[in-house]
């Protein structure tokens, strides 16, 4: 299952214009997608119906300890 936070979204504000989640719903503070429709929207994108998910999300960084 993936969540969808806009707000966690590292593109959001620069793809929001070109990605599906805006396009179907407008953009929504949380959505949770499950696999099969993350492969149904992919199959939609794929055929040019709607845009693909932009979503990015933020990766932690390694941890440095201080010398």
């Amino acid at each position: 299952m993936t969540r969808i936070d806009c707000d966690t979204c590292v593109v959001r504000g620069l793809a929001c214009h070109d990605c599906v989640v805006t396009v179907l719903l407008g953009p929504p503070p949380e959505l949770t997608l499950d696999d099969d429709e993350r492969a149904a929207l992919a199959v939609l994108a794929q055929g040019g119906l709607v845009p693909p998910l932009r979503l990015v999300e933020p990766v932690a960084g390694p941890v440095v300890e201080s010398a």
